[in-house]
């Protein structure tokens, strides 16, 4: 087992990473408060590991709720369903949410224990490569509004996350991918070497080589922690983060939630920007041709929808969270490892980008 610390101060906490680790009482016993556990999860990941994940909890008084699967119910309606159950069994300030599942379960249950009593305790215990990767990471919590992603939410940092690569041996490959998106981005933002260990091991990955896996993981946190350390909420640097995001965004909510997987989103996303950032002047077509290359060897896609006009997309992205004083702020490449945020470029670049890039 490989631990990483996100350096939070009074509020730092571990991330466990290893094979084997769901249902280990004595890993999560230090950071359950009180007597009550609820365990969030859904309808895929639930006949597969719930049963598991309670006998880490086996002396607490432990309850369950289990959602629908799909990012199309993360909505706040859904999200009532958490709230009636700890309501119903009358649960104290001093409960413990558990997130059992991928990004849309940790990002509702994180949300639902900001809000439930002004705040309660919540572990992570991601299944899915993208969450372990990115979403459990950092206390990014919310849900969808229909004109926007994430647009209702809290930043609440859990107390632990507990990684179990096991749990990546059922996930379907069209998962698996949608994952890959979020590691290869951390190569192309801040960590070249770790962009070119990508190259040299993706065949491992779409293997599902545990060594593989798990050093693409843990590398793949570190760089979150680390910039999570530094700008917890967003104020600078970890808006580098969200390279390929605001377009991502913008395609998940015009073809659906739900048809477009988030990574898929935001692998099309990214070659987006880097579109921008070839016509900015920055990256050149050879760069351009490399970061496509693994994008597509990860099975993903690098081409935003056709249905989509200009005109949606620009819509959308002026709709972004991330959009301030009317301005689309973007994250844009320097070269293949620097990313940088901006706000300060040619409209008409941007426009060219959404036209041209088809």
């Amino acid at each position: 087992m490989k631990t990483l610390t996100v350096e939070l101060g009074e509020r730092s906490y571990p991330i466990f990473i290893g094979q084997g680790l769901l249902g280990q009482a004595e890993l999560v016993k230090p950071y359950v408060t009180g007597t009550q556990v609820l365990i969030v999860s859904n309808t895929t990941v639930a006949p597969l590991y719930l049963e598991k994940a309670k006998q880490a909890f086996s002396e607490y008084d432990v309850k369950t709720v289990v959602l629908p699967d799909g990012e199309q119910y993360k909505n706040l309606d859904v999200l009532n369903q958490i709230f009636d159950v700890a309501i119903e069994n009358r649960f104290d300030r001093k409960c413990t949410f558990v997130a059992l599942g991928g990004g849309v379960i940790g990002d509702m249950t994180g949300f639902a224990a900001a809000s439930y009593q002004r705040g309660v305790n919540f572990l992570q215990i991601p299944t899915t490569l993208l969450s372990q990767v990115d979403s459990s990471v950092g206390g990014k919590t919310g849900v969808n509004h229909p004109k926007g992603k994430n647009m209702i939410g809290a930043f609440h940092q859990p107390e632990c996350v507990v990684i179990d690569t096991d749990t990546l041996n059922t996930l379907e490959d069209r998962e698996l991918s949608a994952g890959l998106a979020e590691v290869i981005k951390y190569g192309l933002i801040v960590d070249y070497p770790f962009f070119e260990w990508l190259e040299q091991n993706l065949p491992g990955l779409l293997a599902r080589d545990p060594v593989i896996l798990a050093e693409a993981i843990e590398r793949s946190c570190q760089n979150k922690a680390t910039i999570v350390a530094k700008d917890e909420k967003e104020a600078g640097l970890r808006a580098l983060f969200n390279l390929g995001h605001t377009f991502g965004h913008a395609i998940e909510a015009g073809m659906g939630y739900g048809n477009w997987l988030h990574g898929e989103g935001v692998s099309a996303g990214m070659m987006q920007a880097v579109y921008l950032s070839k016509l900015m002047g920055d990256l050149t077509q050879a760069d351009q041709d490399r970061i496509a290359a693994i994008l597509q060897s990860s099975h993903l896609p690098v081409l935003p929808p056709k249905e989509m006009s200009t005109q949606q997309f620009l819509d959308l992205m002026a709709g972004d969270k991330k959009v301030q004083a009317g301005q689309i702020r973007l994250v844009l490449l320097k070269t293949i490892g620097k990313a940088y945020v901006t706000g300060d470029y040619p409209v008409e670049l941007l426009e060219r980008t959404l036209v041209e890039y088809r």
